[in-house]
């Protein structure tokens, strides 16, 4: 039986308590085996100009997850040309693991906008997508969330965003809480954020 992976995408900038209990979460309340961390290097629908480089990133996620045997980070979308569409690197994936079975990830906010990604149709006939509830002013798709590859977790619901924790950080608030530790220390000492 193949291994059974769930990719959770995001530009991890920083990876914060949110994304570490939702991943813990499907990895231990679902059917999946493993949780990856795909590290976006530059998401089409996300100005690049506050991401921090690629390898500090990845190393954020390595230091947050490094001590979760079902949760591992990834940095194969730096290898694809850019900016990434993950129909794309579903495609390379499944190429160079052949005997694992992939699954996405995301949030009940990106299924409605799922319809603009690129060949979402193919995405969505190949792939089982594991959704986890956001609170939202938007209704979900009742025609995507009905369709038989389309699973709804009941994970925690988690109001914390990197972009809050960036600004916080800015403006010299004690956001050490909503780190891992591991991280909290890097982003720290690296002196990320700070203007």
């Amino acid at each position: 039986m193949k291994k059974k992976v769930g990719l959770y995408f995001g530009t991890y900038n920083p990876i914060h308590i949110g994304h570490m209990a939702i991943a813990n979460h499907m990895a231990e309340h679902s059917d999946l085996d493993e949780v990856w961390l795909v590290i976006t290097p530059h998401n089409p629908f996300k100005k690049k100009s506050s991401l921090l480089d690629n390898h500090h990133r990845y190393q954020m996620v390595y230091e947050a997850t490094k001590d979760y045997q079902k949760l591992k980070p990834s940095n194969i979308e730096f290898k694809l040309p850019q900016p990434n569409y993950t129909i794309d690197t579903l495609v390379y994936i499944q190429e160079k693991y052949p005997d694992f079975e992939f699954c996405l990830i995301m949030g009940e906010d990106n299924l409605n906008s799922f319809h603009k990604w690129k060949n979402y149709e193919v995405i969505l006939e190949n792939y089982h997508i594991y959704v986890y509830p956001r609170i939202s002013d938007q209704a979900v798709n009742n025609q995507l969330i009905n369709h038989h590859h389309i699973h709804q977790i009941d994970a925690p619901i988690m109001q914390i965003s990197s972009t809050f924790i960036r600004k916080s950080i800015a403006e010299k608030k004690n956001i050490r809480p909503l780190l891992p530790e591991s991280v909290w220390k890097y982003v720290d000492e690296m002196n990320f954020y700070k203007k």
